[in-house]
């Protein structure tokens, strides 16, 4: 009811089992911990954090300006809403190794089953816009071994992202695929890959689980699930999708309404009610208020 009744230990198991069966899962991103929920109920593998969405939510551009109390706070409320594991964006791990460590600990206890840490050059910016930068191996290879000794549950996933490809090349994206794997990486984030031959290429290298990004307006093709399946992806993730899908409903609704003076003829767009509530479970917490008020100690 008010949170879900797996535990976060249980979704890490399971989220590690379900990579370890060869098949691909589909991660939407939730925007908020209602549309956690949904993703739940349309019946998807695990829900995505995304980094962009949650800056966008503040009203900030994803260009590394949240911090990990934000970023903590609304993976927590994301990840207690849904019985299925989340996987979050946690950037660059806000900082140095010792700061990479506190975001790994800090971002267990909110409950989430994997984070994914960047190879970017402070302050980042969105993996498929064009100006980025990233630290050299060193750096990048010890933000992630601090990550992995840095964990309590064995079972958190630690993803190292790297976004080296559009910078110098698929080459230089497999070596660095390579290198993150061998400071303890549990599974690989490609970013901003432009074929599925690159995808290919990257699976090839590394014998760990591979993520694919198919955000819209980006630097890949959105291949299908099944494109993806057969290059051998493990994980696909549509980060920023159904804040756009909403966004674009909210702003034709809000066209409407100043054209016409009325939101009547849109209506039949909107979730009803009835929909909300059941989502959000409504006559568990009417049962429970209603037990609690009715109880009495035996006489």
């Amino acid at each position: 009811m008010l949170y879900s009744e797996v535990t976060p230990a249980d979704k890490r198991a399971a989220f590690r089992a379900r990579l370890a069966s060869g098949d691909t899962l589909q991660l939407p991103g939730a925007f908020n911990p209602l549309s956690a929920r949904l993703i739940q109920d349309k019946g998807f593998d695990g829900v995505y954090i995304s980094g962009a969405v949650i800056s966008a939510d503040l009203g900030l551009p994803d260009i590394g300006l949240t911090t990990l109390t934000e970023v903590a706070q609304r993976a927590g409320q994301i990840s207690r809403m849904t019985d299925l594991p989340s996987l979050v964006d946690a950037d660059t791990g806000f900082g140095e190794p010792m700061n990479v460590a506190r975001t790994v600990q800090t971002l267990e206890d909110a409950g989430v089953a994997g984070l994914h840490i960047e190879d970017q050059v402070n302050p980042k910016r969105c993996g498929h816009l064009d100006g980025k930068a990233v630290v050299d191996a060193d750096t990048a290879t010890k933000r992630i071994r601090a990550a992995a000794d840095a964990r309590r549950d064995p079972n958190l996933l630690i993803m190292a992202r790297t976004d080296i490809r559009a910078i110098d090349g698929v080459a230089a994206a497999i070596d660095r695929a390579k290198q993150l794997v061998d400071a303890g990486a549990d599974a690989i984030f490609p970013e901003a890959m432009a074929t599925l031959d690159e995808f290919a290429a990257v699976r090839a290298a590394v014998d760990v689980p591979i993520l694919a990004n198919m955000t819209e307006f980006g630097k890949s093709e959105l291949f299908t699930k099944q494109q993806l399946a057969d290059v051998g992806i493990n994980v696909i993730i549509y980060p920023v999708s159904l804040l756009r899908l909403a966004m674009g409903a909210a702003e034709r609704g809000l066209d409407v309404l100043r054209a016409e003076g009325t939101l009547a003829p849109v209506v039949a767009e909107m979730q009803t009610r009835a929909r909300l509530y059941e989502l959000l479970d409504y006559e568990a917490y009417n049962a429970f208020d209603t037990n609690v008020f009715t109880f009495e100690l035996p006489r």
